[in-house]
């Protein structure tokens, strides 16, 4: 090598150490300071003016699920709340809580669950302003999202233009990549398989389903959504049940570590209330998505039943409570009861996971824990990419130019993720997602007042024993727009 290229390699190394630390700062700002507290804020604020709707609700939300798989065409509510689902629960659910728990203790679990419980008010908005504004693309099929409420509710395409861009980086291009990578390394590591075959397999597996769009893409989260939940969390439920007698001495710790009532250790460290609120929330928020308008894109292309937007805010605010309060809490549980946390040779990330698994059923578990990510992942990346097919099409007005292309650089993006590893494109697209979560916020706040009025049309309805339906007509704010919504009567179906 000449002394030339010594010094280009050195300039690059340089450029690439200072680009690292412009986006570390971005990211401490945006994930370390503002997103968290306004998330929090705006979390508050919806349950407040909402009346505490994801408590008082809870069991309308379940009834709505229920019928949501019942649509004569299009995609159902069900569908839809897999989709979402399979982009929410993955490694995040698995090494989210491992890092939670090790940076902030046990105590940091009751703060996953506070951001939860305010993030399910916030889902329910985003999740309602994405049916109303929703519209019909070429093939008749609906799209919507944060681009969409930006651009006709509050009339600045520039907003969503914005939106669309840091998303369709974030989820359509990196965290995918990011998907490919966490299969490709945990099976590299536990059984050796070489990463080139493996993306080659990845990528296949994900055209099959990318090209058939978002019914395909709908149709197989909905049969693989449910069987990977199950299945965790009945390995969850086993070591709950071989040490229940220790689950009421876990969940005070938890209790008393989030207050400072007693300190928690893990590994001889402990910590404080400010450190369990920032790892709680952060990965809580990191876990679920409320209010980054991500699973909105998606909650926009369902046919609800009831026939009402706010009917589609029932389904994701369940995405959310199932995502965090039920889901991440398993892992919790399978870490804190195995005792693995308190040992000097504790693994990070989801290793904890894996040393709990193994010290509690035996070494079989490597097996289960490989299918799990793998599962977790690969429906991550078709749901991912589904966000981004809705986000392209509003770049090109409802149109599918380009789309093709873009399907072929989401896979070419999946197959760099499989063998390579580049971290300042992570941090890149956290950033990116941390920027289309600022705008988001933004226009929910703005949209409020009218959000919060189509969720009491539907309340109103349903305390005067009608099945909901929207009529737009209402609603002078939306006199004039290009809405998919043109009111249907309820079939008898509906109304059961």
């Amino acid at each position: 090598m000449t002394s030339q290229d010594h010094s280009m390699n050195a300039t690059i190394n340089t450029l690439n150490e200072h680009l690292m630390a412009v986006i570390g700062d971005i990211n401490g700002v945006l994930w370390g300071h503002l997103l968290v507290y306004l998330l929090v804020i705006v979390g508050i604020y919806f349950t407040v003016r909402l009346g505490f709707i994801q408590i008082r609700q809870f069991g309308h939300a379940i009834s709505v699920l229920k019928k949501g798989k019942d649509v004569e065409s299009g995609i159902s509510s069900y569908q839809v709340f897999c989709t979402s689902m399979a982009a929410r629960v993955g490694t995040g659910n698995m090494a989210g809580v491992a890092v939670a728990l090790t940076a902030g203790g046990p105590g940091a679990i009751f703060w996953m669950w506070a951001m939860a419980m305010f993030g399910m008010a916030t889902a329910f908005v985003e999740s309602t302003l994405a049916q109303v504004y929703k519209v019909k693309d070429v093939d008749g099929q609906y799209r919507g999202g944060p681009a969409y409420y930006m651009e006709q509710g509050l009339g600045q395409r520039w907003m969503g233009t914005l939106f669309s861009v840091f998303l369709i980086i974030a989820f359509g291009l990196v965290f995918n990549a990011v998907q490919a990578n966490t299969i490709t390394d945990a099976l590299n590591h536990s059984f050796g398989f070489d990463r080139s075959i493996m993306g080659i397999a990845i990528v296949a597996g994900s055209a099959f389903f990318i090209m058939g769009g978002l019914k395909s893409i709908a149709q197989a989260t909905s049969r693989i959504v449910p069987v990977m939940a199950i299945g965790y969390l009945a390995i969850a439920l086993l070591i709950v049940v071989m040490n229940l007698s220790e689950l009421p001495d876990a969940m005070m710790l938890i209790v008393k570590s989030a207050f400072g009532w007693q300190e928690a250790a893990a590994g001889g460290v402990a910590y404080t209330i400010a450190q369990a609120m920032q790892s709680g929330i952060a990965r809580g928020l990191f876990s679920n998505e409320a209010g980054m308008g991500s699973a909105a894109n998606v909650a926009a292309s369902a046919t609800p039943n009831p026939n009402h937007p706010a009917s589609q805010g029932y389904v994701q605010m369940l995405g959310v409570f199932a995502d965090t309060i039920v889901i991440c809490t398993a892992s919790a549980a399978m870490i804190m009861l195995s005792g693995v946390i308190d040992q000097p040779d504790a693994a990070s990330g989801i290793g904890l996971l894996q040393q709990a698994l193994t010290s509690e059923l035996g070494d079989w578990t490597t097996y289960f824990m490989a299918a799990a990510i793998l599962l977790f992942c690969f429906t991550s990346i078709i749901a991912n990419y589904s966000y981004a097919e809705t986000n392209i099409m509003f770049l090109n007005g409802n149109s599918k130019k380009g789309l093709f292309a873009f399907r072929l650089i989401v896979l070419a993006m999946v197959m760099f993720g499989s063998v390579a590893s580049l971290p300042v494109v992570w941090n890149m697209a956290d950033a990116s997602m941390g920027m289309m979560a600022l705008i988001n916020i933004i226009a929910l706040v703005l949209l409020s007042n009218l959000a919060i009025k189509v969720i009491r049309d539907y309340e109103d309805q349903v305390k005067h024993g009608k099945v909901p339906t929207f009529d737009r007509s209402k609603f002078p704010e939306l006199k004039g727009l290009d809405s998919a919504w043109h009111p249907r009567p309820n079939t008898a179906k509906d109304a059961r």
